[in-house]
């Protein structure tokens, strides 16, 4: 399948699926996200990891991360990278938030997300000082996953970039990938049309149940 193709039918789903998030009520949502966030809490990586990035989640139409990140920042084992996009250079990097405080100073910025400026000068990931990732919590804007763990996000393809920068050409080791993904962000095994700059995840956590390789139909293990 050529590459318009995969960008056209891309643009489809997006279409599609933003729709039906669109008319999901909050509480479904806060819902959602509550049991998506247990499930994370439980997993062995999460218990036992030490560095973590986490997006910050829209204030709709996606898995709310709050209660998340404050668990993250309140336990002093653990360090929490967020997101922030260099807009010039149009590239994705992770800084530090360190408390609470830093958190709740955060301007808003693009989708109405919290986001560390340029001004901020906390420890960066692309820089080589910082320790080795454990875990990407994503999506950080992404529209859908399916069963074959390939990802949807709004087409910037910031996080295909910067894993592709941090892992690829950095050579560091490859975190666990975790997608949360509301129950509607699910689709059918093959349903997202990927390219070969497209990261899969690891696994995907909806309110139901947690898919991993182990779970993958046989055409797609095999892939």
């Amino acid at each position: 399948m050529s590459t318009t193709v995969i960008r056209a039918n891309k643009r489809a789903l997006r279409k599609a699926i933003r729709s039906t998030l669109g008319e999901l009520p909050a509480e479904d949502i806060q819902s959602q996200s509550r049991a998506i966030v247990a499930k994370v809490m439980a997993l062995p990586a999460f218990q036992s990891g030490r560095t973590f990035s986490c997006y910050l989640s829209m204030p709709t139409a996606e898995v709310q991360t709050t209660s998340l990140i404050m668990d993250i920042l309140t336990d002093n084992r653990k360090k929490l990278f967020v997101p922030t996009i260099v807009s010039e250079s149009d590239h994705m990097d992770f800084v530090r938030l360190y408390d609470e405080q830093d958190y709740r100073s955060l301007p808003i910025g693009l989708w109405d997300i919290p986001q560390p400026t340029v001004q901020w000068n906390n420890e960066k990931l692309l820089d080589n000082s910082t320790e080795d990732l454990d875990v990407i919590l994503l999506p950080g804007k992404c529209v859908a996953f399916d069963r074959s763990l390939s990802r949807l996000g709004h087409g910037k393809g910031y996080y295909d970039k910067f894993l592709s920068s941090y892992i690829t050409a950095a050579k560091r080791p490859r975190p666990l990938l975790v997608g949360l993904a509301l129950q509607q962000q699910l689709l059918g095994a093959g349903s997202v049309p990927i390219t070969d700059n497209d990261w899969k995840v690891d696994m995907i956590i909806t309110p139901n149940s947690i898919i991993t390789k182990d779970d993958l139909p046989e055409d797609f293990a095999k892939a």
